[in-house]
């Protein structure tokens, strides 16, 4: 007999459609639970689906602008002390929550963005602007400036490390 063709359903979907099932199995069996979790479930979404439109515009305009020629030259093997300086600078400078940088880094990352640069920014992210003032002031320049320089300098060790331990895949 002849092995007919087959759909392959990919495990994401097949997990998405088990959770709607409890979801709509748990609905079925308490409602009141269910309107409380639908009266959770919205302002939550409200707060995470700006997040994720500007995670796809920052997508987007990667991809348009950045062409892998220059993230190579920039951000791959070859960008030297101007590639640390432009990583943890952009880290630095970086807001909003850090798991919407995360495809933004990883798009980077395909591109031909080092890994070392990519731990780096993803790092240097813990050095906060806004909040340096009230730093300042409730434990000192002095503090403040060491804590700051620390977190430079561990965020090209850090770096340097997660690229020994785990280099970028072809």
């Amino acid at each position: 007999m002849p092995r007919q063709n087959r759909h392959k359903v990919s495990g994401s979907w097949l997990f998405l459609a088990i959770v709607l099932c409890i979801y709509g199995l748990s609905g079925l069996l308490d409602p009141d639970a269910a309107s409380a979790a639908l009266a959770l479930f919205y302002p939550i979404m409200q707060q995470v689906l700006p997040i994720l439109g500007m995670v796809f515009v920052l997508l987007f305009v990667a991809d348009v602008l950045l062409t892998p020629a220059r993230v190579r030259q920039y951000l791959g093997a070859e960008s030297g002390l101007k590639g640390w300086m432009l990583a943890v600078s952009a880290g630095i400078l970086s807001t909003g929550p850090v798991y919407a940088w995360y495809a933004v880094v990883a798009e980077m990352q395909s591109k031909g963005m080092r890994t070392a640069l990519a731990a780096a920014f993803l790092y240097s992210r813990a050095l906060k602007l806004p909040l340096l003032p009230l730093m300042i002031y409730y434990f000192g320049a002095g503090y403040t400036s060491v804590l700051c320089l620390y977190l430079l300098a561990f965020a090209v060790i850090n770096g340097i490390l997660v690229e020994k331990l785990a280099p970028m895949r072809a």
